[in-house]
């Protein structure tokens, strides 16, 4: 698996699952009558700290979904996953959307709303506390979720670069 300084990874040799988060269907009012199209959310990830998410629009639901798929996989990125949950407590906004991750102690679930659960469920996380806040809208929650975990830092990462031992940037 290829991973650039942008946290990106590249969708060649990973296994990814798909998860639809939101189909709206839009209609154009011509004069031959209504012309319908559909726009669908997917948020893809292997379970095990890679996710991505993307947008098709397409005349079918299906064509739109496989769209929103191949979109997804162009934009896989790698989160941190410390013991089944996010490492530190995070908060992110995106348009009208704001959300707000906090690690949570091994078997508490995910607790979070739809779009969210989504992102979370795809990037391998299984124990964490989040809190969607002002827009609902679900293209802003996935683009402040992915977002969120995007500014998440590894400790091990913290570790190395401030060159002192792992339980110490735990402890402070």
């Amino acid at each position: 698996m290829d991973i650039d300084k942008n946290l990106r990874v590249k969708s060649s040799d990973i296994d990814l699952a798909e998860k639809v988060v939101h189909v709206n269907r839009v209609a154009k009012v011509t004069k031959g009558g209504r012309t319908f199209s559909f726009s669908a959310v997917v948020v893809v990830g292997n379970g095990d700290g890679v996710v991505g998410f993307g947008l098709g629009k397409a005349r079918e639901v299906t064509e739109a979904i496989n769209k929103g798929i191949n979109d997804a996989k162009k934009s896989l990125i790698r989160v941190p996953v410390i013991h089944r949950t996010v490492p530190h407590e995070q908060e992110s906004s995106f348009g009208g959307a704001l959300v707000f991750l906090k690690p949570a102690a091994p078997g508490t679930g995910v607790i979070a709303g739809g779009a969210m659960r989504a992102v979370l469920e795809s990037a391998g996380i299984h124990d964490v506390l989040a809190k969607s806040k002002g827009s609902s809208n679900p293209h802003n929650v996935v683009k402040a979720t992915i977002k969120a975990l995007t500014e998440m830092r590894d400790p091990y990462e913290v570790a190395r670069v401030r060159g002192i031992n792992l339980k110490q940037v735990f402890n402070g």
